[in-house]
């Protein structure tokens, strides 16, 4: 039988947004007895840019109360968004790099352009990790449908799943249900 020899400990964590010193902090002491050597791969979607431009014209476009003005966008306005999305989130990226490496971690991580959940498919397969965490805000309709991040990735991956609510310690989960919704 050829069984693997695990000499890392490698936990892929997709992130929804920067996580704060504490939230980096509660993710490091999940693996403060692991014997192996743990290493965090960060994922963050890059910011969708176009969903920013919908939410924007959105507020303007009450159309059955009143007629919304033609909005007119060229290409270079465009750019100048995607540019802006771009720069955002590796700046969120380096903030969370930055947060878990106070903690103590050894961690990399990456700004992604799939979706989130294929995404932490491919690097779970990638590095042959041994969970995957997800930290979001909540989302009550989408997880009430089972629509979320975490339940699609229960659904694809065959690691252990750990879903975190960002700036929620684990009291603040365990106390109402939320939050941690499963290992």
């Amino acid at each position: 039988m050829n069984e693997t020899v695990r000499t890392t400990y490698d936990v892929v964590l997709l992130v929804e947004q920067a996580l704060t010193p504490a939230d980096a902090a509660r993710v490091h002491s999940l693996h403060e007895n692991v014997e192996d050597p743990v290493v965090y791969h960060v994922l963050l979607p890059l910011e969708d840019a176009a969903a920013r431009i919908e939410a924007s014209m959105g507020s303007l476009a009450a159309g059955e109360v009143i007629a919304s003005p033609a909005m007119v966008m060229d290409d270079t306005d465009l750019e100048a968004i995607r540019r802006d999305a771009e720069a955002r989130t590796r700046h969120e990226l380096d903030q969370t790099l930055a947060a878990l490496k106070a903690s103590g971690a050894t961690v990399d991580g990456v700004v992604i352009t799939k979706p989130p959940v294929d995404a932490l498919a491919d690097k779970v397969a990638e590095v042959d990790a041994a969970e995957a965490i997800i930290l979001t805000r909540p989302h009550v309709v989408a997880e009430f449908f089972h629509l979320d991040w975490t339940s699609r990735a229960r659904r694809k991956l065959g690691v252990p799943v750990l879903h975190l609510l960002e700036h929620e310690s684990f009291d603040d989960q365990a106390g109402e249900g939320e939050g941690i919704t499963g290992l």
